[in-house]
């Protein structure tokens, strides 16, 4: 028998819905769950326990009253610290913001709750969201459910290890080099990276009304991939003045069996070799579809230079991550950068060219970007569905050391700790739809995630694959100490 911790959003909020459970016996048994558990994991950092009571008992007497407020109604949910929800606090995990209070919800706040959800808290994140694990001087450090001694993956590392852990019914992140898809990688769980801008930014920001950042987007993370489609409905569309002028009308999928889908399998990369369990357990998912009559490809590749496509994604990420630099710090990249040789692409120069990248600069990037863009959509015309590792390895040991000094190791072999961000960086940086999905544990009793991606506006094509596939292999398996 399935825990009722364990269940998607979809199957709580009709038990809800038909009366089988109360919201307030659901919001309890969450709070139960993060007040005996979280201690070893950290997740929840923000608890607002109170305001979610309070919300459920309004839900039960509305549905009571025959009033019934969408999808998730009276679903109780966590989201990451970085979403503002009136009256609590939203740092980013930054000192110079920790005593920085929303002063109304943001709009996906809002509109998660016009769909009859109610939050519990806020999840940890990195300081500035900026790294592959979750811990910063405010909030400390997150655990990985699976293992507390590994990381729980990051920037939106506390909503994967809530959902893995049975705290909450969803979750929300943001991602702009795989901060949504690393941590489901790494926590089992479900995770979706929507098409660039089709879920807007506002409310998820330190400064208020700043225009849409390149490169990041919001989106959710869940137990299951209808959870994701449910989510991504209710996030989506423009607001305010764009609504005005235009509206979201994303295309359903055109397939309803495997069978029916060209898949192409991208299992490795020179740029970024994965550890060979992961390697092969993409394979196996290739071999699994052929078996159902899918046409799968392990050599189908669009057709850009991967160094070249790496530049492109570092320079712009790296323009976007130092926007708020000091001067003064700014000036000591420029002098590095005007030492590096022409030909020197190592992370570092990569890094520091992106730091005091022109804007003239800039908009040749984004030429080049156009360009890459337009060979993934070629790619997609003619293949269905791509599959891909998220990440190199398995979740890893807690690293808290300097990002230069940072390592990972695969099969025995050492990698520098940013070189994986090129599995969720192609991605981000041609504005694609990405979706993660859990397959099983490793040898060592991990979670292996992978990524199933196509082509602009594809977001309900990649969910809904994910959807069918968790049919034929699993989906979404509880950490043991957990269950």
């Amino acid at each position: 028998m399935t825990n009722l911790y364990q269940l998607s959003a979809a199957e709580l909020s009709k038990k809800i819905k038909t009366q089988e459970i109360t919201s307030i016996e659901l919001t309890k048994t969450y709070i139960d769950r993060i007040e005996k558990y979280d201690d070893s994991i950290n997740a929840v950092v923000v608890r607002i326990f109170d305001q979610a009571l309070e919300a459920a008992h309004k839900a039960d007497k509305a549905l009571a009253n025959g009033e019934y407020w969408g999808p998730l109604h009276g679903l109780p949910m966590t989201i990451k610290e970085s979403y503002k929800i009136k009256d609590t606090k939203a740092t980013w995990g930054n000192e110079a913001y920790r005593n920085n209070m929303a002063d109304s919800d943001g709009l996906a706040v809002q509109r998660l709750k016009d769909a009859g959800a109610h939050f519990l808290g806020k999840t940890n994140v990195p300081l500035d969201l900026a790294d592959f694990q979750s811990f910063n001087s405010i909030y400390g450090q997150t655990n990985n459910p699976w293992d507390v001694t590994k990381i729980p993956g990051g920037s939106s590392g506390g909503s994967a290890a809530a959902l893995a852990a049975g705290f909450t019914g969803l979750e929300a992140g943001s991602d702009i080099g795989g901060s949504i898809r690393n941590p489901a990688h790494y926590c089992g769980v479900y995770g979706h990276k929507p098409t660039h801008a089709i879920i807007p930014s506002s409310g998820h920001e330190l400064v208020a009304n700043v225009p849409e950042p390149d490169l990041s987007v919001c989106g959710p993370l869940a137990r299951s991939a209808e959870d994701l489609r449910i989510a991504l409905d209710i996030m989506s569309g423009p607001f305010g003045e764009e609504s005005v002028g235009w509206k979201l009308d994303l295309p359903e999928p055109k397939f309803n069996d495997l069978k029916d889908l060209k898949v192409a399998i991208w299992s490795t990369d020179e740029m970024a070799p994965v550890a060979s369990e992961i390697s092969e357990r993409a394979i196996m998912v290739g071999e699994k579809l052929a078996g159902l009559g899918a046409v799968v490809s392990y050599d189908a590749r669009p057709k850009f230079d991967t160094l070249h496509q790496e530049i492109v994604y570092q320079t712009l990420l790296q323009s976007v991550m130092s926007v708020s630099m000091p001067k003064d710090e700014v000036e000591k990249v420029q002098e590095i950068v005007n030492n590096l040789e022409t030909d020197d692409f190592s992370a570092e120069a990569l890094l520091a060219r992106g730091t005091v990248l022109s804007h003239r600069n800039w908009i040749r990037s984004n030429y080049q970007r156009e360009q890459i863009k337009i060979a993934w959509s070629q790619f997609f015309q003619e293949w269905d569905i791509l599959i891909c590792p998220q990440q190199a390895t398995t979740a890893f040991d807690h690293d808290h050391r300097k990002f230069s000094e940072r390592k990972i190791t695969v099969d025995n072999h050492e990698q520098p700790y940013f070189q994986q961000i090129f599995w969720a960086g192609m991605i981000v940086n041609a504005h694609l739809p990405s979706t993660v999905f859990p397959t099983g544990p490793s040898n060592d009793g991990l979670p292996i995630g992978l990524q199933a991606v196509s082509g602009l506006y594809q977001d309900k094509k990649t969910i809904k694959f994910c959807e069918l596939l968790s049919q034929e292999i699993g989906g979404f398996i509880p950490p043991p100490d957990y269950e």
